[in-house]
């Protein structure tokens, strides 16, 4: 019995068609059957896992890099600065930094400032940058290796004492008064 050319085509096209959609399947096993956490996600794009705290809900990422955390609540971390998180951050995340960043901001006296972009050195280096406004400030890495526990509230004391010395005078008017008489 003689087999038709066709036949042979079909089956070869067939073979080809299944070979590379199963070689496109992801591979699944036990260890990648969990989702990675966003706290394993920044490492892979080169970034420290100690940038977000550590009541992260969940979050989203696209394949063009935009994603969104969602965290239990709004809660304030103390870098070298006082940091504020919204309870959804949002950006762009791409090798070594993170661009069209909301849901951020830093304690600068007792003004409080969005940060629009963190990034770093490639290679990497020992510092970080965090973009706010026009303003780019460098810190030590290390701060942020490590995941920080989110803090309730901005205390009392510490937005006082920051008012308190930018509006403090440097000596009282009646001091003054008797220095310019004597």
């Amino acid at each position: 019995m003689a087999s038709h050319p066709k036949s042979h085509f079909s089956l070869t096209l067939f073979s080809i068609y299944s070979i590379f959609f199963i070689a496109n399947l992801p591979s699944f096993s036990l260890s990648d059957s969990e989702i990675p956490t966003v706290y394993d996600i920044l490492p892979r794009f080169g970034l420290p896992s100690g940038l977000l705290p550590d009541s992260v809900r969940n979050y989203t990422l696209s394949e063009d890099g935009r994603f969104e955390v969602v965290l239990d609540k709004p809660c304030y971390v103390k870098f070298d600065y006082l940091v504020y998180y919204d309870k959804t951050i949002s950006g762009k995340l791409s090798y070594g930094s993170i661009t069209d960043l909301k849901g951020i901001e830093v304690q600068r006296l007792f003004l409080w400032f969005d940060v629009d972009e963190i990034r770093v050195d490639l290679p990497p280096s020992e510092n970080i940058y965090f973009q706010v406004g026009i303003i780019n400030k460098k810190l030590d890495i290390d701060q942020f290796k490590t995941v920080h526990s989110c803090g309730k509230g901005v205390s009392a004391g510490s937005c006082l004492g920051s008012l308190k010395r930018v509006l403090q005078l440097p000596a009282p008017v009646d001091e003054i008064q008797v220095l310019i008489t004597e």
